[in-house]
């Protein structure tokens, strides 16, 4: 009798666990599907750039999803835009370049720094700063934009420095606009740092500075690389910041800037909009699949330790 409600139960547990087999399955099937389908959905405004620019106005004009007539028409359209008398795309880029590096080592310096402090300083007021920072991370841009503008040009004349439609002046906007966030992980990512480091490094005679760039910033490498992924992004694409500080007809121009001068008033050249869309792109890209394995390093160590 025993043997027979042993085998009884062995069938049940066996009708389960396929059930279960079966339910998980079926569910990692969907999870696939619903990816696919979003990956679809991510990739075709990319897709559509990258087909428009290997045609001319009329071609997009007419049909734009269609194929291109010929690839050959991408560099045709990448020789019109360096060519262009109107639009110094060649400088665009430059500028861009330089705004976007400065930025991110004045934010990965500064914020790191001051993080540190925040995370070692175990006092009331350290903790409010922190809580002011994250309180700023949810302000909205759109109602810091116009005072920001009327402060710098203040501040400005107050150091008889010129910061708006200057290079250190749009850089000393992203620091402010890119430190909340910034602060936010590097506090994170530091209190999981072991503070006997710190101590064995101030008993050897190590000063504040030294401790923390020979000893914690080399340990933030993982994290530095994701906030400077995120806040690169975010800076090599940004158009309004630019645009208020910098001007639309300034001597400094971002790229951003740049692309919006092949859309007039009564013309818009698709042909060209959409190539220097593509060229823009594509070093963010580069950036992002060389970094890929630091910024998910970074997330999983900041997550286990």
């Amino acid at each position: 009798m025993s043997t027979i409600a042993e085998n009884r139960e062995i069938k049940t547990k066996s009708k389960q666990l396929g059930v279960g087999g079966r339910s998980r399955r079926w569910g990692r099937i969907t999870l696939e599907i619903v990816t696919i389908i979003l990956f679809i959905l991510f990739m075709i405004p990319f897709a559509m750039v990258v087909l428009n620019s290997a045609k001319t106005s009329r071609e997009i004009i007419f049909d734009a999803v269609a194929m291109p007539a010929s690839w050959g028409q991408l560099l045709t359209n990448v020789s019109l835009i360096f060519s262009n008398r109107t639009v110094d795309y060649i400088g665009a880029f430059a500028d861009s370049f330089l705004i976007t590096f400065f930025s991110l080592l004045i934010i990965v310096v500064f914020s790191s720094m001051a993080a540190w402090v925040l995370v070692r300083n175990h006092r009331n007021w350290s903790v409010w700063i922190f809580m002011v920072f994250v309180a700023a991370m949810v302000i909205p841009f759109q109602v810091l934009m116009y005072p920001l503008v009327k402060w710098m040009r203040v501040l400005g004349q107050f150091l008889s420095f010129k910061l708006l439609g200057t290079i250190p002046g749009i850089v000393f906007a992203y620091l402010g606009f890119g430190s909340s966030l910034s602060i936010f992980i590097f506090h994170g990512f530091i209190k999981n740092i072991p503070y006997e480091l710190e101590e064995a490094a101030t008993i050897d005679g190590c000063s504040y500075q030294r401790t923390f760039f020979q000893i914690v910033f080399p340990l933030l490498k993982p994290i530095i690389v994701t906030v400077l992924i995120l806040n690169g992004i975010w800076i090599w694409n940004d158009y309004l910041l630019p645009l208020l500080v910098l001007g639309s007809n300034g001597a400094v121009q971002t790229i951003p800037i740049a692309v919006t001068a092949f859309a007039g008033a009564y013309l818009k050249q698709w042909d060209l909009i959409l190539t220097s869309t593509l060229l823009a792109i594509l070093p963010v890209i580069v950036l992002y699949l060389f970094a890929q394995r630091y910024i998910i390093k970074g997330m999983v160590e900041g997550a286990i330790k």
